[in-house]
């Protein structure tokens, strides 16, 4: 081995871990788009269902910004996923979802012990033990069928849970829509990931794997969105407007205020209750 290799590999190393990074950190906010397909010409100054006005201080170049990555995932993220829906059935875009997720219930399992709630975290263990077995490596959602449901959790609502605000709004190109709170709890998200750890790291060949998978995965899941964004008045306040009270509602669901994350495809709560689908 010679000692140019080895003054190469390391950092070759580093630049595959800050690849890596970036990727999930773009992988994990893809989907915060997902619930602006459904929000509609928001006033960009007006309370929305009890939310603050936002608190976007970078508003210029946040736009900016949001233009931008609009512009990068046209020509970069979104024929890729064009592709894959194409040519992947979606029972088997489906089985690739749940594996990616069964794949995070870990990091769940870290927060719901940090929120307090022990019931949650002990439930969720237990979905990502029978998935990951009877399930197939996550394939199979069986633990749904035993009555063990999904309960989402992350660093940012543990932040919130305990009184953090969100502080500012930023968008970032390919990394979409944050705030700061959210940020720093994307960013802790990344470091304590239990999988990641026994893995090796994200630099190793099914870091790479799991990584691109759950881009690919979470841009095709976002596609809706990113369709209906081209209907709105303006995609920027939508983008954040629908961002700002998903995950408000988030946290609220840790604090107790309520119970459910809201149905962006439910009617509105004064729609007649024939107009609403009946639930099985």
């Amino acid at each position: 081995m010679s000692l140019s290799h080895l003054d190469q590999s390391p950092r070759r190393k580093a630049a595959g871990r800050r690849f890596a990074v970036a990727g999930l950190t773009l992988a994990a906010s893809l989907t915060a788009l997902a619930p602006a397909a459904q929000a509609r010409d928001q006033d960009k100054d007006a309370p929305v269902s009890g939310i603050a006005p936002a608190n976007d201080p970078l508003e210029g170049f946040n736009r900016g910004a949001f233009k931008l990555g609009m512009g990068l995932d046209k020509v970069l993220l979104a024929p890729i996923a064009h592709g894959y829906m194409a040519v992947t059935p979606r029972p088997v875009r489906n089985r690739v979802s749940s594996a990616i997720y069964n794949l995070g219930e870990p990091n769940t399992v870290i927060n719901q012990v940090l929120q307090g709630k022990p019931k949650r975290a002990m439930r969720s263990t237990t979905r990502f033990v029978v998935n990951s077995t009877v399930g197939v490596l996550g394939l199979f959602d069986v633990a749904a069928k035993m009555h063990l449901p999904r309960r989402d959790a992350d660093f940012g609502q543990t932040f919130g849970r305990y009184g953090a605000g969100p502080g500012a709004y930023i968008y970032v190109p390919l990394m979409g829509p944050l705030n700061v709170r959210d940020g720093v709890g994307r960013a802790l998200d990344m470091v304590t990931d239990p999988v990641s750890a026994v893995a090796g790291g994200i630099s190793t060949d099914f870091g790479k794997a799991r990584l691109g998978a759950t881009i690919l995965d979470v841009r095709s899941q976002a596609d809706p969105a990113f369709h209906a964004l081209k209907d709105t008045a303006d995609p920027y306040v939508t983008v954040r407007s629908a961002y700002g009270q998903y995950r408000e509602a988030f946290v609220r669901e840790a604090t107790g205020e309520a119970e459910d994350l809201p149905d962006f495809d439910s009617p509105p709560p004064d729609a007649p209750a024939a107009a609403a689908t009946p639930t099985p």
